[in-house]
C-alpha cells in the first residue's frame, strides 16, 4: 500500500466544501453476485442517515462488481437514501438473464467458441475468450445508471472522488480510473497507476469482467479485465484520493478459520479449481492490505507529530472500520441453485459446480433474487449489529 507517497495535495478539502470534516472513504470489492452483500450493508447505513442527507462517504472506491455499486452511489451522492433505494430495487429483483444471455443456443455457441479457441490458434485470433455474453448487463447499466450525476455531485461538494479499478491484459497494470476534485493528482506505482477519466459504463464493465467467464472490455488502447486480478493493494486508491478514514465492506466471513486440510480421495473438479482461483482473486488481497495499513498506523503512532512535520514524513494514520459477513456467503448459494436458468444449471453441473464442494463458483454467477435478497438481509443485519460503532465512525 502506497501511503508513504500520498501527496498532501490530495488531502485538501474539496474546493466546494467549507468544513474540515475528515473525508470518509468507502471501499467495496468484487465477487459477482456476492456483491449483493454490499447493498445490505449500505441499506444498514441508510437507517442511520437522516432522510435527504448526502452520502456520508465522500470518497468511494469500487473494484469488480463493487465498481458498479460505487458508481451508483456516486451518481446520487446528494441523496444517500435515494441512491441505496435504487440499488435495493435492482439487486433485490435480479435474474441471471439481466446479466448475461441464458438461452441454450447462446450458451452452446459461446461454449463451442471457447473450446475451439483453446484448440485452434487461428480460430481464437481477434476473438475474445469468454463463456457468457454480458450484453444484457451493458443495456441495464446504460438505461438505469446515470453516470453524469457523478460530476454534478463533485461540483456541488457532495462527492470528493470516485474510482473503479480494472486490470490491463497487455500491460499487466492495475489501472484505477478516477473522477474527482481537480486537485487530485494521478499516481504511478509498481504495476498500478491512477488515471483521471470520466467514469462511464465501459469502465464498470471492464472492472467487473471476471476472467474466462466474461469478455474483456477495451478502454482507450487496451483490453481490461476484472479489477481484482493481480490487485495487491485494494485500499490504495481510496488513500490516494485523500481518504482520512476508511469503511471497508469485506467479502469473507469474519474470523473464518473453519477450512481444514483433509485427505482428499479424488482429484478436484474443474469447479473446485475455479472456485479456488476466484477466491484467491476476490478474497485474499483485502485482508493482506488491511494488515499492512494496521502496521503503518502502529508505526505512525510511535512517531511524534513534531518529527513528522519537521522531517516531512509522508505517513499518516488512517482509521478503518471493517464490515464482514457473519456467515459464509458462498455456502448460502446452495439452496438457490435451482433458481438459475436450466441452461446455466446444465453448464455448471457439467463442471461440478452444482455439488457442495463446487458451490463457491456458482455463488459468483447466482444473480437470482432469492440469493441476492438473502445476502442483502445478511449485510443489513451485520451492519445494524454494529450501528453504534458505525455512527461514531461516520460521525452521524
Amino acid at each position: 500500500m502506497d501511503v508513504e507517497n500520498i501527496s498532501s495535495k490530495n488531502n485538501q478539502p474539496n474546493a466546494s466544501t467549507t468544513t474540515n470534516t475528515p473525508k470518509v472513504g468507502l471501499v467495496m470489492m468484487g465477487g459477482g453476485a456476492r456483491a449483493a452483500y454490499q447493498v445490505g450493508v449500505l441499506k444498514g447505513v441508510a437507517e442511520l442517515v437522516k432522510k435527504g442527507d448526502p452520502s456520508p462517504f465522500t470518497i468511494i472506491s469500487g473494484i469488480s462488481a463493487g465498481a458498479i455499486n460505487a458508481a451508483a452511489l456516486a451518481s446520487a451522492a446528494h441523496n444517500y437514501q435515494k441512491a441505496v433505494f435504487r440499488l435495493l430495487t435492482v439487486w433485490g429483483n435480479f435474474h441471471c438473464d439481466q446479466i448475461f444471455y441464458t438461452s441454450a443456443p447462446g450458451i452452446i455457441k459461446t461454449g463451442a467458441q471457447w473450446l475451439l479457441s483453446m484448440m485452434l490458434a487461428s480460430f481464437s485470433k481477434n476473438k475474445p475468450l469468454y463463456l457468457l455474453d454480458r450484453t444484457p448487463l451493458y443495456e441495464l447499466l446504460s438505461n438505469y445508471l446515470h453516470t453524469r450525476g457523478i460530476q454534478r455531485n463533485i461540483d456541488n461538494g457532495h462527492l470528493h472522488a470516485v474510482s473503479v479499478t480494472a486490470s490491463g491484459y497487455s500491460s499487466g497494470h492495475n489501472v484505477t480510473f478516477f473522477q474527482g476534485n481537480p486537485k487530485i493528482e494521478s499516481w504511478k506505482r509498481a504495476r498500478r497507476i491512477g488515471c483521471r477519466e470520466t467514469i462511464n459504463v465501459d469502465h464498470l464493465m471492464a472492472s467487473s469482467a471476471i476472467p474466462f467467464i466474461f469478455s474483456p472490455e477495451k478502454i482507450n488502447r487496451e483490453f481490461f479485465g476484472d479489477g481484482s486480478i493481480r490487485l495487491i493493494a485494494p485500499l490504495s486508491a481510496a488513500l490516494h484520493l485523500g481518504a482520512d478514514r476508511l469503511m471497508i465492506i469485506g467479502n469473507r466471513k469474519e474470523d473464518d478459520d473453519s477450512t481444514q486440510r483433509i485427505n482428499q480421495q479424488h482429484s478436484p473438479s474443474f469447479a473446485e479449481i475455479a472456485s479456488h482461483v476466484l477466491n484467491s482473486i476476490f478474497l485474499d488481497s483485502l485482508e493482506a492490505d488491511l494488515e499492512r495499513l494496521t502496521r503503518i498506523n502502529h508505526t505512525v503512532s510511535k512517531i511524534p507529530d513534531k518529527a513528522i512535520v519537521e522531517h516531512d514524513i509522508p505517513l499518516r494514520n488512517v482509521d478503518t472500520l471493517m464490515i464482514s459477513p457473519s456467515e459464509d456467503i458462498g455456502k448460502l448459494a446452495a439452496p438457490y441453485a435451482n433458481d438459475m436458468p436450466v441452461s446455466i444449471r446444465m453448464l455448471l453441473r457439467g463442471i461440478g459446480a452444482m455439488r457442495t464442494e463446487g458451490s463457491s463458483l456458482m455463488s459468483y454467477l447466482l444473480f437470482e433474487k432469492g440469493y441476492c435478497r438473502d445476502l442483502i438481509d445478511l449485510g443489513f443485519e451485520d451492519t445494524i449489529a454494529k450501528k453504534d460503532e458505525i455512527k461514531a465512525f461516520l460521525m452521524l
